[in-house]
């Protein structure tokens, strides 16, 4: 278990963003109730648009490029500092039906109205404002284990017209009422709830216009009472929470989602062991631009825990990567593997492994099957003999091969004094292995190769003597010198395509320059994903994918790339972000089929 949390480690931060919150939107999803489908109704309008956002132009009314520095959102008066997790999209929908958003959006409009009699542009266009929140407030509504734990519910709308939303609301259940549901009221700390009780075991579906600026809707009237009471008393709510407002301090401009988690709730709620987490709260945001998205996640340290320094910064964003080819699937690159394992972004990697192993349905989400298989065939430990020597710069590639699930990859590495010792004890292990070491030229370059030498007999006649034997000599590895740095390979293949980079190199590949450009450049390296070359490969490593892929399938339709980096080096926080760029070709398609 030690070898995979030193491998893994190389993975930025952003991974336990995605995970936590795809646990969140997979029990959600499991729910029937009609707070629960508002709640999927708003993760699904936040998937289709940011996959339509490459679409859009300087044109575009949604925010981009402009200086709004948006505050938190609102609505985190109403929620309590214990929820698991508050997730707001602050624009209005109506601001996002452009190009190929446009069908989307209408339909799930569509069917957040369906069998409700209401029209959405008559009944809430009118008065929806910028805001729309979802939380999950509390693991049990009514805090008594014995009869069962039912997840709190809370949906805020903001309303531009307060006259209108009010209509709103009494509409909704006024309408239910005429197709036969119970209908009950109650003044509560001078705000009407209206709620439903037809079917008390199936949820209580409430409603409540609160004040001028705020639509409700809960899946229990306790969660509005308890959102009420959380206004009136400060002190609960979560915008008064001294981690929250820290968190809040890290939303970049422009966000257009920001969600909040207070993790050891969401461990709990999972299942997952979050106790003693040197992590205990984190924030995410998406911005829009006309290149992509970014996703920027900050994880805010516990304040009793110790977080150690984070990893060293780049002077040079892409020396290294002159020597990758453009073809490659997957690369990781930084600086001084050795002190990895010492920094804050190791420390919250071994935070989500132990959190997850835990997990009784999620134990293997994190396995990365070609450093093990890697590990096994040549009789190394990774972290020991390879990363130990590693100071200067670095980068790991995945090439696609003719099978997917078993890509080539080539390892780059700066040359100093200590790795010229580490390449001579690689050799050595290799000798001790039964390897022999020879010398190959490749073109004029010169190849150290590894290779194993397996026999064969095969009966060329009926005579019982009469055998031929096959010598075949296997490739196990190879290595050679370019420039400052040392490559190896597990295949001629890849180097050669290394050896041809510099005319295709990823540090001149456009889609990657674009990528970086929207990361801050002091960071701490890159993970550069090639969606289109690496889905079937990362699907065998990552078996999560396959799940994130249909919840969010708007998004993954249109991906063309991920670039990942940690950066920021201010005490007690960790701080990444995640760089999605879409195929703006199939997009321009789109719009043009629709004009």
């Amino acid at each position: 278990m030690e070898k995979k949390q030193e491998t893994s480690s190389l993975f930025p931060a952003i991974y336990v963003s995605l995970y936590a919150i795809q646990l969140s939107v997979y029990n959600i999803m499991k729910q029937r109730s009609f707070v629960q489908f508002l709640a999927v109704t708003l993760i699904a309008l936040i998937f289709i648009s940011i996959s339509g956002c490459n679409s859009l132009s300087s044109q575009s009314p949604l925010p981009i490029g402009s200086s709004r520095n948006p505050s938190a959102p609102g609505a985190a008066i109403f929620v309590s500092r214990q929820a698991p997790v508050m997730l707001s999209m602050l624009m209005n929908p109506d601001r996002l039906s452009l190009g190929n958003t446009a069908t989307d959006l209408e339909k799930l409009k569509t069917g957040f109205l369906a069998n409700t009699g209401l029209n959405y542009k008559e009944d809430i266009q009118p008065w929806l404002g910028e805001e729309i929140t979802l939380a999950v407030t509390t693991l049990d509504i009514d805090r008594d284990p014995e009869n069962g734990k039912q997840l709190g519910y809370l949906i805020a709308l903001a309303t531009n017209e307060p006259a209108h939303s009010r209509q709103f609301v009494e509409l909704f259940f006024s309408k239910k009422a005429i197709a036969g549901a119970n209908i009950l009221s109650e003044l509560y700390k001078g705000v009407k709830v209206i709620y439903d009780n037809s079917h008390p075991e199936k949820g209580l579906l409430s409603g409540a216009a609160v004040g001028n600026k705020f639509v409700l809707f809960a899946n229990d009237p306790k969660v509005l009472r308890d959102a009420i009471n959380n206004v009136q008393a400060a002190e609960l709510n979560l915008s008064s929470d001294s981690k929250y407002q820290q968190a809040t301090k890290q939303i970049p401009s422009r966000a257009a989602v920001v969600a909040f988690l207070n993790l050891p709730k969401v461990g709990k709620w999972q299942g997952l062991n979050l106790e003693n987490a040197t992590y205990d709260n984190e924030i995410l945001a998406l911005v829009l631009n006309p290149q992509g998205l970014l996703a920027e996640t900050t994880f805010l340290a516990a304040a009793d825990q110790e977080t150690l320094p984070p990893p060293a910064s780049l002077s040079d964003a892409t020396g290294v990567l002159q020597y990758i080819p453009d073809t490659a699937a997957v690369v990781i690159s930084g600086l001084n593997l050795s002190s990895l394992n010492n920094t804050n972004l190791a420390q919250l990697w071994k935070q989500i492994v132990t959190a997850i192993s835990a997990s009784h349905n999620q134990g293997s989400v994190l396995s990365l099957q070609s450093f093990t298989d890697l590990e096994k065939r040549w009789g190394i430990n990774l972290a020991d003999d390879i990363f130990s020597w590693v100071q200067g710069e670095y980068s790991i590639g995945l090439l696609p091969g003719k099978k997917q699930e078993n890509p080539d990859w080539i390892f780059i590495a700066e040359k100093t004094p200590d790795a010229t010792v580490g390449i001579s004890h690689l050799d050595s292990i290799a000798a001790d292995k039964g390897f022999s070491i020879s010398s190959l030229n490749l073109g004029e370059q010169k190849l150290a190769v590894w290779t194993e030498l397996t026999t064969s007999t095969k009966k060329s006649s009926k005579a019982a003597n009469d055998e031929s034997i096959t010598l075949t000599a296997k490739v196990r590895g190879l290595h050679t010198t370019l420039g400052k740095y040392e490559v190896f390979s597990n295949s001629i293949e890849a180097i050669n395509q290394v050896l041809k980079a510099q005319e295709n190199s990823l540090a001149d590949n456009r889609n990657f320059q674009n990528s970086i450009a929207a990361i801050p450049q002091d960071n701490h390296g890159y993970v550069y994903i090639d969606w289109t070359k690496s889905q079937d490969i990362l699907q065998q490593q990552l078996p999560i994918l396959k799940l994130l892929k249909l919840v969010g399938k708007p998004f993954f339709t249109n991906l063309r790339s991920l670039t990942i980096s940690s950066y920021d080096s201010e005490q007690n926080l960790l701080k990444a972000g995640m760089f999605v760029k879409f195929d703006s070709s199939k997009s321009l398609e789109k719009i043009q089929g629709n004009n």
